[in-house]
């Protein structure tokens, strides 16, 4: 079964350590090493992905993972690497990211997550989202308050609009989910657990959880 290696790991904490072009070159072939750990294991993840949600059949690796280079143009922060590994699979690729809701995993020391949903989506797909929850809130109230959902991502997490958004009642029933501006759901995942060979199966099985919500997001 594929794994992350330490090696990787060992990696983006030198990497956080010493983030400059000059180190990075110096160190590319440990660099190249831990970006083929990271894809492969995407790549399984996607060929399991496609056996519970099939929209996903045909879907590349390179489609999917960020790249490491930062975009320093509009940052205040100069460091021209991330010090992780990320990956967004959603129909159609990362640049889909805008329009369907997807899974996103993040592989960082320390910081590791298994996350999805929706980030700071468009107008037109927010306000379709709003509409959703208001016309079929027992559809995302049955999802958000099943028990293995609870238990992998607690509740719906992004910010929020600090009053109700327009053309609703500050008093509706499910307020709280409407003044949400992104939808996203996090699990996340200890060192042990992203090195051992549970990592895997505990992603897909987070994931699976993770479907319906998305598919509540998507389906507009």
């Amino acid at each position: 079964m594929e794994t992350i290696k330490k090696s990787t790991l060992d990696f983006m904490t030198a990497l956080s350590h010493n983030n400059n072009r000059d180190w990075f070159i110096k160190n590319k072939p440990a660099y190249l090493d831990a970006k083929e750990n990271f894809e492969s294991i995407i790549q399984e993840i996607i060929n399991r992905i496609t056996q519970f949600d099939p929209i996903m059949k045909g879907l590349e690796v390179k489609n999917c993972v960020y790249r490491i280079n930062r975009d320093i143009r509009f940052s205040n922060d100069k460091s021209p690497y991330k010090t992780h590994f990320g990956a967004f699979i959603v129909r159609g690729g990362k640049k889909n990211a805008d329009k369907f809701a997807g899974y996103y995993i993040h592989v960082e020391p320390g910081k590791s997550i298994i996350a999805g949903g929706a980030y700071v989506p468009p107008k037109p797909w927010l306000s379709a989202i709003r509409e959703k929850i208001d016309s079929e809130p027992e559809t995302l109230l049955k999802i958000i308050n099943s028990k293995d959902f609870k238990k992998y991502f607690g509740t719906v997490d992004g910010e929020k609009l600090k009053k109700a958004p327009k053309g609703y009642p500050s008093d509706h029933p499910n307020i709280d989910l409407l003044r949400l501006k992104s939808f996203l759901v996090v699990n996340e995942v200890n060192d042990a657990l992203v090195l051992s060979d549970r990592y895997l199966n505990h992603t897909i099985n987070v994931l699976q959880v993770m479907k319906p919500f998305n598919d509540f997001l998507s389906e507009y």
